[in-house]
């Protein structure tokens, strides 16, 4: 008896009204076959049970695939649905995304954040003007792995009170001696939420900010 076609399981794994089409006819010729090769079947050699037992076996096989690609696609879309609901409650609120920008006005600046793969012995940050000149430096000293939110002054090195504008962050952590690397990220308020993604829904942070996945929230403040 023939064997099932690879390209009929292929078919329904990769279109479900295709597959549905596939997996009936192929069910239809299967039985089809079978009642033949029974009725002609010679009564002295008559066919195998265990050959039989295997195709039914293959039938069911791609029954079940049919029907799991069914409930794989149901709950797809629950989560897409849950993910999207989920990205709506930041609507409004502060969070911080990779990033280097600092924001300053009426002598606020908004807060950034740096993420350690390890322990940092000396961690020091550089805010730099839109000329690219150095106006202030922090020494934030050591630091453990993980993230740490950073709030600026906003003044300059003289003491003065940093023009308002955006500025940019720079970040250097050493340990033993050599660099070790980090994450940035800057601080963003949540406008409003966009699906149509193949990745999931992207938050929407004004125009100055790409649209992120949620993934690349590192904290909502």
């Amino acid at each position: 008896m023939n064997q099932i076609d690879p390209s009929v399981v292929n078919a329904i794994n990769g279109d479900t009204g295709r597959g549905q089409r596939a997996s009936a006819e192929m069910r239809e010729n299967f039985m089809t076959l079978l009642v033949a090769q029974l009725r002609n079947q010679d009564p002295l050699n008559p066919m195998d049970n265990a050959e039989m037992t295997s195709q039914l076996a293959q039938i069911n096989t791609v029954s079940g695939i049919e029907q799991l690609n069914e409930t794989m696609n149901g709950i797809n879309d629950q989560i897409d649905a849950s993910r999207f609901m989920q990205a709506t409650s930041l609507i409004g609120k502060a969070v911080l995304v990779p990033g280097e920008r600092v924001l300053v006005g009426d002598g606020d600046s908004t807060p950034f954040g740096i993420e350690l793969g390890r322990n940092a012995e000396q961690v020091k940050v550089s805010i730099v003007d839109g000329s690219g000149q150095v106006v202030r430096e922090l020494e934030m000293g050591k630091l453990n792995p993980g993230m740490h939110t950073i709030t600026w002054d906003g003044k300059l090195a003289d003491g003065t009170r940093a023009p308002d504008g955006a500025y940019r962050f720079r970040v250097e952590a050493m340990a033993e001696g050599r660099t070790i690397s980090h994450k940035s990220f800057n601080y963003a308020q949540v406008l409003a939420v966009s699906s149509g993604y193949p990745d999931g829904p992207r938050l929407d942070l004004g125009g100055i900010y790409e649209p992120v996945r949620l993934e690349e929230i590192r904290q909502v403040i």
